[in-house]
Protein backbone atom coordinates (compact mmCIF):
# COMPACT_ATOMS: atom_id res chain seq x y z
CA UNK A 1 0.00 0.00 0.00
CA UNK A 2 0.80 3.61 0.02
CA UNK A 3 1.38 6.39 2.14
CA UNK A 4 2.21 10.07 1.22
CA UNK A 5 4.54 11.88 2.20
CA UNK A 6 3.18 15.00 4.54
CA UNK A 7 0.25 13.14 6.60
CA UNK A 8 -3.20 15.17 5.92
CA UNK A 9 -4.58 15.71 9.71
CA UNK A 10 -8.38 14.64 10.20
CA UNK A 11 -10.58 14.93 12.75
CA UNK A 12 -11.01 11.68 15.31
CA UNK A 13 -13.81 10.00 14.01
CA UNK A 14 -15.60 10.44 17.31
CA UNK A 15 -15.76 14.01 16.56
CA UNK A 16 -17.33 13.44 12.81
CA UNK A 17 -20.11 10.63 14.11
CA UNK A 18 -21.67 12.01 17.00
CA UNK A 19 -23.45 15.49 15.04
CA UNK A 20 -24.32 12.08 12.64
CA UNK A 21 -25.48 9.85 15.40
CA UNK A 22 -27.74 12.70 16.76
CA UNK A 23 -28.53 13.73 12.88
CA UNK A 24 -29.68 10.25 12.40
CA UNK A 25 -31.47 9.86 15.26
CA UNK A 26 -33.22 12.92 15.00
CA UNK A 27 -34.31 11.87 11.40
CA UNK A 28 -35.50 8.34 13.26
CA UNK A 29 -37.27 9.70 15.70
CA UNK A 30 -39.08 11.93 13.11
CA UNK A 31 -40.12 8.79 11.05
CA UNK A 32 -41.21 7.02 14.58
CA UNK A 33 -43.22 10.09 15.68
CA UNK A 34 -44.81 10.09 11.95
CA UNK A 35 -45.50 6.38 12.41
CA UNK A 36 -47.10 6.98 15.97
CA UNK A 37 -49.33 9.72 15.02
CA UNK A 38 -50.34 7.83 11.82
CA UNK A 39 -50.76 4.67 14.46
CA UNK A 40 -53.57 6.89 16.87
CA UNK A 41 -55.73 7.64 13.95
CA UNK A 42 -55.90 3.62 12.88
CA UNK A 43 -53.36 0.63 12.59
CA UNK A 44 -54.35 0.65 8.59
CA UNK A 45 -53.40 4.63 9.08
CA UNK A 46 -49.90 3.10 10.56
CA UNK A 47 -49.77 0.45 7.67
CA UNK A 48 -50.63 3.38 5.13
CA UNK A 49 -47.70 5.55 6.26
CA UNK A 50 -45.32 2.77 5.95
CA UNK A 51 -45.69 1.42 2.95
CA UNK A 52 -46.22 5.04 1.36
CA UNK A 53 -42.76 6.26 2.92
CA UNK A 54 -41.69 3.07 1.55
CA UNK A 55 -42.40 3.90 -1.75
CA UNK A 56 -41.11 6.91 -1.42
CA UNK A 57 -37.82 5.96 0.15
CA UNK A 58 -37.40 3.79 -2.67
CA UNK A 59 -38.18 6.62 -5.74
CA UNK A 60 -35.35 8.52 -4.02
CA UNK A 61 -33.21 5.85 -4.45
CA UNK A 62 -32.66 7.75 -8.10
CA UNK A 63 -30.83 10.86 -6.13
CA UNK A 64 -28.40 8.07 -5.39
CA UNK A 65 -27.00 8.56 -8.41
CA UNK A 66 -25.41 11.86 -7.48
CA UNK A 67 -25.66 11.51 -3.86
CA UNK A 68 -23.37 8.30 -3.31
CA UNK A 69 -20.45 9.94 -5.67
CA UNK A 70 -20.41 13.96 -4.22
CA UNK A 71 -19.43 13.36 -0.63
CA UNK A 72 -16.13 10.71 -2.29
CA UNK A 73 -15.50 13.19 -5.24
CA UNK A 74 -15.58 16.57 -2.58
CA UNK A 75 -13.86 15.18 -0.29
CA UNK A 76 -11.06 13.08 -2.45
CA UNK A 77 -10.42 16.76 -4.09
CA UNK A 78 -10.36 18.68 -0.48
CA UNK A 79 -7.60 15.90 0.67
CA UNK A 80 -5.84 16.48 -2.42
CA UNK A 81 -5.73 20.43 -2.18
CA UNK A 82 -7.76 21.28 -4.42
CA UNK A 83 -10.54 23.46 -3.08
CA UNK A 84 -11.76 25.12 -6.57
CA UNK A 85 -12.40 21.96 -8.13
CA UNK A 86 -14.38 20.24 -5.20
CA UNK A 87 -16.58 23.87 -5.20
CA UNK A 88 -17.39 23.16 -8.90
CA UNK A 89 -18.56 19.95 -8.31
CA UNK A 90 -20.75 20.91 -5.75
CA UNK A 91 -22.41 23.51 -7.50
CA UNK A 92 -22.37 20.87 -10.82
CA UNK A 93 -24.49 18.51 -8.05
CA UNK A 94 -27.30 21.20 -7.55
CA UNK A 95 -28.25 20.86 -10.93
CA UNK A 96 -28.63 17.35 -11.28
CA UNK A 97 -30.37 17.58 -7.95
CA UNK A 98 -33.18 19.86 -9.66
CA UNK A 99 -34.00 17.49 -12.44
CA UNK A 100 -33.79 14.08 -10.48
CA UNK A 101 -35.59 15.68 -7.62
CA UNK A 102 -38.30 16.26 -9.78
CA UNK A 103 -38.54 13.54 -11.93
CA UNK A 104 -38.62 11.49 -8.91
CA UNK A 105 -41.36 13.65 -7.29
CA UNK A 106 -43.54 13.18 -10.53
CA UNK A 107 -43.46 9.71 -10.34
CA UNK A 108 -44.50 9.61 -6.93
CA UNK A 109 -47.34 12.13 -7.81
CA UNK A 110 -48.36 10.50 -11.37
CA UNK A 111 -47.80 6.69 -10.05
CA UNK A 112 -48.98 6.48 -6.75
CA UNK A 113 -51.73 4.06 -7.26
CA UNK A 114 -49.92 1.57 -9.44
CA UNK A 115 -46.91 1.71 -7.13
CA UNK A 116 -49.03 0.53 -4.64
CA UNK A 117 -50.95 -1.80 -6.45
CA UNK A 118 -47.34 -3.84 -7.47
CA UNK A 119 -46.59 -3.93 -3.60
CA UNK A 120 -49.97 -5.63 -2.31
CA UNK A 121 -50.89 -3.04 -0.71
CA UNK A 122 -54.31 -4.16 1.36
CA UNK A 123 -57.32 -2.84 0.41
CA UNK A 124 -58.22 -0.86 3.89
CA UNK A 125 -55.00 0.87 3.60
CA UNK A 126 -54.77 1.68 -0.44
CA UNK A 127 -57.10 4.40 0.48
CA UNK A 128 -55.40 6.03 2.66
CA UNK A 129 -51.63 5.14 1.42
CA UNK A 130 -52.16 6.73 -2.02
CA UNK A 131 -53.30 10.70 -1.11
CA UNK A 132 -50.14 10.74 1.12
CA UNK A 133 -48.12 9.23 -1.47
CA UNK A 134 -49.14 11.74 -4.00
CA UNK A 135 -48.72 15.12 -1.39
CA UNK A 136 -45.23 13.40 -0.50
CA UNK A 137 -44.16 14.48 -4.26
CA UNK A 138 -43.60 17.59 -4.02
CA UNK A 139 -41.33 17.41 -0.96
CA UNK A 140 -39.16 15.10 -2.58
CA UNK A 141 -37.76 17.80 -4.59
CA UNK A 142 -36.55 19.66 -1.29
CA UNK A 143 -35.11 16.58 0.06
CA UNK A 144 -33.38 16.25 -3.17
CA UNK A 145 -31.62 19.52 -3.39
CA UNK A 146 -31.14 19.53 1.29
CA UNK A 147 -29.41 16.18 0.96
CA UNK A 148 -26.82 17.47 -1.92
CA UNK A 149 -26.20 20.45 -0.11
CA UNK A 150 -26.15 18.21 3.10
CA UNK A 151 -23.17 15.72 1.35
CA UNK A 152 -21.21 18.63 0.77
CA UNK A 153 -21.38 20.28 3.99
CA UNK A 154 -20.32 17.11 5.50
CA UNK A 155 -17.55 16.63 3.19
CA UNK A 156 -16.09 20.24 4.33
CA UNK A 157 -15.91 18.28 8.04
CA UNK A 158 -19.25 20.74 8.70
CA UNK A 159 -21.01 18.00 10.15
CA UNK A 160 -22.12 20.71 12.96
CA UNK A 161 -23.68 23.04 10.85
CA UNK A 162 -25.65 20.03 8.98
CA UNK A 163 -27.07 18.94 12.33
CA UNK A 164 -28.47 22.60 12.88
CA UNK A 165 -30.17 22.64 9.61
CA UNK A 166 -31.87 19.22 10.25
CA UNK A 167 -32.60 20.39 13.99
CA UNK A 168 -34.63 23.12 12.64
CA UNK A 169 -36.41 21.19 9.77
CA UNK A 170 -37.59 18.40 12.20
CA UNK A 171 -38.65 20.98 14.92
CA UNK A 172 -40.70 22.99 11.98
CA UNK A 173 -42.22 19.70 10.78
CA UNK A 174 -43.50 18.33 13.93
CA UNK A 175 -44.71 21.45 14.63
CA UNK A 176 -46.86 22.01 11.85
CA UNK A 177 -47.94 18.44 11.16
CA UNK A 178 -49.82 18.61 14.74
CA UNK A 179 -52.25 20.79 13.87
CA UNK A 180 -52.28 20.04 9.97
CA UNK A 181 -53.00 16.02 10.88
CA UNK A 182 -55.59 16.46 13.50
CA UNK A 183 -57.07 20.21 12.77
CA UNK A 184 -56.34 22.40 15.48
CA UNK A 185 -57.54 25.70 15.19
CA UNK A 186 -57.99 27.31 12.11
CA UNK A 187 -56.72 24.41 10.18
CA UNK A 188 -58.59 21.21 9.31
CA UNK A 189 -57.41 17.80 9.80
CA UNK A 190 -56.05 16.92 6.99
CA UNK A 191 -54.60 13.91 8.04
CA UNK A 192 -51.54 11.94 6.63
CA UNK A 193 -51.81 14.54 3.72
CA UNK A 194 -51.12 17.19 6.53
CA UNK A 195 -48.15 15.62 7.27
CA UNK A 196 -46.48 15.64 4.02
CA UNK A 197 -47.61 19.22 3.75
CA UNK A 198 -45.80 19.67 6.84
CA UNK A 199 -42.22 18.25 5.15
CA UNK A 200 -42.76 20.08 2.34
CA UNK A 201 -42.95 23.34 4.20
CA UNK A 202 -40.10 22.04 6.48
CA UNK A 203 -37.61 20.78 3.34
CA UNK A 204 -37.97 24.67 2.39
CA UNK A 205 -36.99 26.20 5.10
CA UNK A 206 -34.00 23.71 5.51
CA UNK A 207 -33.16 24.50 1.70
CA UNK A 208 -32.83 28.69 2.48
CA UNK A 209 -30.46 27.67 5.82
CA UNK A 210 -28.29 25.37 3.59
CA UNK A 211 -28.17 28.50 1.19
CA UNK A 212 -27.16 30.67 4.45
CA UNK A 213 -24.71 27.99 5.34
CA UNK A 214 -22.88 27.28 1.64
CA UNK A 215 -22.74 31.17 0.75
CA UNK A 216 -21.08 32.05 4.53
CA UNK A 217 -18.83 28.61 5.74
CA UNK A 218 -18.10 27.69 2.51
CA UNK A 219 -18.16 30.56 0.07
CA UNK A 220 -20.04 28.74 -2.52
CA UNK A 221 -22.79 31.02 -4.19
CA UNK A 222 -25.16 29.08 -6.13
CA UNK A 223 -26.36 31.11 -9.35
CA UNK A 224 -29.60 30.98 -11.21
CA UNK A 225 -28.20 28.38 -13.79
CA UNK A 226 -26.50 26.40 -11.12
CA UNK A 227 -30.21 25.34 -10.61
CA UNK A 228 -30.57 23.57 -14.04
CA UNK A 229 -27.09 23.09 -15.39
CA UNK A 230 -25.45 19.51 -16.13
CA UNK A 231 -21.89 20.09 -16.42
CA UNK A 232 -20.57 17.20 -17.82
CA UNK A 233 -16.76 17.06 -16.47
CA UNK A 234 -17.67 17.84 -13.19
CA UNK A 235 -20.62 15.24 -12.76
CA UNK A 236 -18.67 12.41 -14.48
CA UNK A 237 -16.38 12.44 -12.05
CA UNK A 238 -19.61 11.92 -9.31
CA UNK A 239 -21.45 9.47 -11.66
CA UNK A 240 -18.28 6.92 -11.91
CA UNK A 241 -18.59 6.88 -7.81
CA UNK A 242 -22.44 7.36 -7.84
CA UNK A 243 -23.75 5.30 -10.46
CA UNK A 244 -22.62 1.98 -9.02
CA UNK A 245 -23.59 3.05 -5.51
CA UNK A 246 -27.04 4.02 -6.95
CA UNK A 247 -26.88 0.53 -8.64
CA UNK A 248 -25.80 -1.05 -5.19
CA UNK A 249 -28.83 0.68 -3.42
CA UNK A 250 -31.33 0.28 -6.18
CA UNK A 251 -30.73 -3.29 -6.06
CA UNK A 252 -31.34 -3.84 -2.22
CA UNK A 253 -34.37 -1.53 -2.27
CA UNK A 254 -36.17 -3.63 -5.13
CA UNK A 255 -35.34 -6.85 -2.89
CA UNK A 256 -36.48 -4.86 -0.16
CA UNK A 257 -39.85 -4.26 -1.45
CA UNK A 258 -40.51 -7.71 -2.81
CA UNK A 259 -40.19 -8.26 1.37
CA UNK A 260 -42.47 -5.39 1.73
CA UNK A 261 -45.19 -7.18 -0.15
CA UNK A 262 -44.18 -10.21 1.18
CA UNK A 263 -45.56 -9.10 4.48
CA UNK A 264 -48.63 -6.97 2.92
CA UNK A 265 -49.83 -10.81 1.37
CA UNK A 266 -49.26 -11.67 4.94
CA UNK A 267 -52.43 -9.45 5.74
CA UNK A 268 -52.83 -5.82 7.18
CA UNK A 269 -51.88 -6.82 10.60
CA UNK A 270 -47.98 -8.41 9.59
CA UNK A 271 -47.65 -5.06 7.42
CA UNK A 272 -48.35 -2.73 10.47
CA UNK A 273 -46.27 -5.28 12.59
CA UNK A 274 -43.40 -4.98 10.40
CA UNK A 275 -43.87 -1.38 9.37
CA UNK A 276 -43.47 -0.43 13.52
CA UNK A 277 -40.67 -2.96 13.88
CA UNK A 278 -38.63 -1.32 11.48
CA UNK A 279 -38.71 2.34 12.84
CA UNK A 280 -37.90 0.70 15.86
CA UNK A 281 -34.56 -0.89 13.73
CA UNK A 282 -33.89 2.25 12.31
CA UNK A 283 -32.84 3.72 15.98
CA UNK A 284 -31.11 0.44 16.19
CA UNK A 285 -28.96 0.30 12.97
CA UNK A 286 -28.41 4.39 13.37
CA UNK A 287 -24.31 4.08 15.35
CA UNK A 288 -23.52 2.08 12.27
CA UNK A 289 -24.79 4.29 9.87
CA UNK A 290 -23.27 7.44 11.80
CA UNK A 291 -20.30 5.07 11.64
CA UNK A 292 -19.89 4.14 8.05
CA UNK A 293 -20.50 7.92 6.73
CA UNK A 294 -17.88 9.27 9.40
CA UNK A 295 -15.67 6.22 7.80
CA UNK A 296 -16.41 7.38 4.11
CA UNK A 297 -15.42 10.93 5.12
CA UNK A 298 -12.28 10.28 6.47
CA UNK A 299 -11.21 7.52 3.92
CA UNK A 300 -11.89 10.05 1.51
CA UNK A 301 -9.63 12.60 2.69
CA UNK A 302 -7.28 9.86 3.06
CA UNK A 303 -7.47 8.28 -0.51
CA UNK A 304 -6.86 12.53 -1.46
CA UNK A 305 -3.75 12.72 0.02
CA UNK A 306 -2.85 9.32 -0.79
CA UNK A 307 -2.81 7.95 2.83
CA UNK A 308 -3.74 4.17 1.93
CA UNK A 309 -2.21 2.19 4.77
CA UNK A 310 -3.67 5.10 7.62
CA UNK A 311 -7.11 4.30 5.76
CA UNK A 312 -7.00 0.94 6.01
CA UNK A 313 -6.00 1.23 9.69
CA UNK A 314 -9.60 3.73 9.88
CA UNK A 315 -11.37 1.30 8.39
CA UNK A 316 -10.75 -1.73 10.83
CA UNK A 317 -10.89 0.04 13.97
CA UNK A 318 -14.19 1.72 13.17
CA UNK A 319 -15.46 -1.45 12.39
CA UNK A 320 -14.67 -3.33 15.54
CA UNK A 321 -16.10 -0.86 17.78
CA UNK A 322 -19.12 -0.49 15.29
CA UNK A 323 -19.71 -4.28 15.68
CA UNK A 324 -19.83 -4.07 19.57
CA UNK A 325 -22.08 -1.12 19.89
CA UNK A 326 -24.47 -2.34 17.66
CA UNK A 327 -25.35 -5.90 19.28
CA UNK A 328 -25.42 -4.27 22.18
CA UNK A 329 -28.30 -1.45 20.96
CA UNK A 330 -29.88 -4.78 19.23
CA UNK A 331 -29.48 -6.77 22.04
CA UNK A 332 -30.98 -3.97 24.40
CA UNK A 333 -34.00 -3.13 21.73
CA UNK A 334 -34.96 -6.76 22.13
CA UNK A 335 -35.15 -7.20 26.02
CA UNK A 336 -37.51 -3.59 25.91
CA UNK A 337 -39.18 -5.07 22.78
CA UNK A 338 -42.95 -4.93 23.90
CA UNK A 339 -42.43 -1.48 25.08
CA UNK A 340 -41.20 -0.38 22.85
CA UNK A 341 -43.70 -1.72 20.46
CA UNK A 342 -46.51 -0.30 23.01
CA UNK A 343 -45.56 3.40 20.81
CA UNK A 344 -47.65 2.41 18.59
CA UNK A 345 -50.31 -0.08 19.01
CA UNK A 346 -51.65 -2.19 21.79
CA UNK A 347 -52.63 -5.22 19.78
CA UNK A 348 -51.07 -8.37 21.47
CA UNK A 349 -50.64 -10.30 18.58
CA UNK A 350 -48.70 -7.14 17.09
CA UNK A 351 -46.63 -7.22 20.34
CA UNK A 352 -45.53 -10.32 19.90
CA UNK A 353 -44.41 -11.05 16.77
CA UNK A 354 -42.81 -7.47 16.79
CA UNK A 355 -40.97 -8.82 20.10
CA UNK A 356 -39.83 -11.87 18.26
CA UNK A 357 -38.66 -9.99 14.92
CA UNK A 358 -36.87 -7.67 17.24
CA UNK A 359 -34.64 -11.50 18.82
CA UNK A 360 -33.64 -11.71 15.09
CA UNK A 361 -32.40 -8.09 14.58
CA UNK A 362 -29.80 -9.21 17.11
CA UNK A 363 -28.41 -11.49 14.66
CA UNK A 364 -29.12 -9.24 11.63
CA UNK A 365 -27.11 -6.27 12.93
CA UNK A 366 -23.75 -7.25 13.10
CA UNK A 367 -23.70 -8.07 9.23
CA UNK A 368 -25.86 -5.05 8.53
CA UNK A 369 -22.39 -3.25 10.58
CA UNK A 370 -19.80 -4.90 7.82
CA UNK A 371 -22.30 -3.50 5.19
CA UNK A 372 -22.70 -0.07 6.39
CA UNK A 373 -19.11 0.98 7.46
CA UNK A 374 -16.98 -1.32 4.89
CA UNK A 375 -19.30 -0.52 1.69
CA UNK A 376 -18.70 3.18 2.59
CA UNK A 377 -14.77 2.81 2.80
CA UNK A 378 -14.85 0.74 -0.37
CA UNK A 379 -16.74 3.67 -2.20
CA UNK A 380 -14.21 6.15 -0.57
CA UNK A 381 -11.23 4.02 -2.29
CA UNK A 382 -13.27 4.44 -5.56
CA UNK A 383 -13.73 1.05 -5.18
CA UNK A 384 -17.88 1.38 -6.19
CA UNK A 385 -18.42 -1.70 -8.96
CA UNK A 386 -17.43 -4.41 -6.53
CA UNK A 387 -20.12 -3.69 -4.08
CA UNK A 388 -23.31 -3.79 -6.66
CA UNK A 389 -21.58 -6.85 -8.45
CA UNK A 390 -20.56 -9.46 -5.58
CA UNK A 391 -23.87 -7.97 -3.74
CA UNK A 392 -26.56 -8.80 -6.53
CA UNK A 393 -26.77 -12.16 -6.32
CA UNK A 394 -27.42 -12.59 -2.88
CA UNK A 395 -30.12 -9.42 -3.48
CA UNK A 396 -31.52 -11.13 -5.73
CA UNK A 397 -31.93 -14.69 -4.23
CA UNK A 398 -31.67 -14.51 -0.52
CA UNK A 399 -33.08 -10.99 0.47
CA UNK A 400 -35.82 -11.28 -2.45
CA UNK A 401 -36.58 -14.84 -2.93
CA UNK A 402 -35.83 -16.08 0.36
CA UNK A 403 -38.04 -13.68 1.85
CA UNK A 404 -40.86 -14.69 -0.32
CA UNK A 405 -39.39 -18.70 0.14
CA UNK A 406 -39.43 -18.66 4.15
CA UNK A 407 -42.56 -15.92 4.75
CA UNK A 408 -45.11 -17.82 2.16
CA UNK A 409 -44.20 -21.25 0.34
CA UNK A 410 -42.88 -22.45 3.39
CA UNK A 411 -45.35 -20.60 5.97
CA UNK A 412 -43.01 -18.92 8.56
CA UNK A 413 -44.68 -15.65 7.99
CA UNK A 414 -42.58 -12.27 9.34
CA UNK A 415 -39.97 -14.22 11.32
CA UNK A 416 -38.75 -15.77 7.69
CA UNK A 417 -38.78 -12.84 6.22
CA UNK A 418 -36.54 -11.13 8.33
CA UNK A 419 -34.04 -14.69 8.62
CA UNK A 420 -34.04 -13.65 5.14
CA UNK A 421 -32.75 -10.00 5.95
CA UNK A 422 -29.98 -11.38 8.60
CA UNK A 423 -28.83 -14.16 6.08
CA UNK A 424 -28.43 -11.39 3.16
CA UNK A 425 -26.58 -9.04 5.16
CA UNK A 426 -24.37 -11.51 6.54
CA UNK A 427 -23.53 -13.20 3.01
CA UNK A 428 -23.05 -9.26 1.58
CA UNK A 429 -20.70 -8.04 4.69
CA UNK A 430 -18.18 -11.34 5.12
CA UNK A 431 -17.87 -10.39 1.01
CA UNK A 432 -16.91 -6.69 1.62
CA UNK A 433 -14.70 -7.18 4.23
CA UNK A 434 -12.26 -9.93 2.64
CA UNK A 435 -12.68 -7.15 -0.44
CA UNK A 436 -11.62 -4.82 2.06
CA UNK A 437 -8.75 -7.33 4.28
CA UNK A 438 -6.98 -8.77 0.79
CA UNK A 439 -6.63 -5.07 -0.47
CA UNK A 440 -8.35 -5.49 -3.78
CA UNK A 441 -9.34 -2.08 -3.23
CA UNK A 442 -5.54 -0.19 -3.50
CA UNK A 443 -5.78 -0.01 -7.17
CA UNK A 444 -8.83 1.58 -7.15
CA UNK A 445 -7.55 3.95 -4.63
CA UNK A 446 -4.45 4.67 -7.04
CA UNK A 447 -6.13 5.17 -9.78
CA UNK A 448 -8.69 7.73 -8.17
CA UNK A 449 -5.61 9.56 -6.61
CA UNK A 450 -4.14 9.59 -10.32
CA UNK A 451 -7.66 11.51 -11.33
CA UNK A 452 -6.31 14.40 -9.01
CA UNK A 453 -2.57 15.20 -10.32
CA UNK A 454 -1.18 14.43 -7.59
CA UNK A 455 1.75 12.35 -7.11
CA UNK A 456 1.87 9.16 -4.81
CA UNK A 457 4.99 8.07 -3.16
CA UNK A 458 5.21 3.93 -3.33
CA UNK A 459 6.37 2.13 0.42
CA UNK A 460 9.22 -0.26 -0.16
Amino acid sequence: MSNARTPIRTPPMFNLAWPLLVELGLAIASSVIGTALASRISDEAGGAFAIASQVSAALFILFRIIGAGVSVVVTQNLGGGQRAAANQVARAVVGASTWLGAVTGLIAMLGAHGLLHLLNTPAEVLPIAAPFLIALGPAMLFDAWNASMAGVMRAHLRTRDTLAVLVVMHVSHLLLALPLMYGWGPFPALGLPGYALALTVSRMIGLALHLLMWRVHLGITVARDDWWRLPRKELSAVLHIGLPGAAENIAWRLAFMVSVATAAELGAKALATQAYVLQLMGGVMMFSIATGLAVEIVVGYLIGAGQLREAHRVVKRALARGLIVCVLIAACAALLGQWLLGWFTQDREILAAGATLLWITVVLEPGRTFNLVVINALRAAGDARFPVMAGAFSMLFVLAGGSWLLGVVLGWGLPGVWVAYAADEWIRGLIMWRRWQTHAWVPHARTSRKRLRSPIVIEG
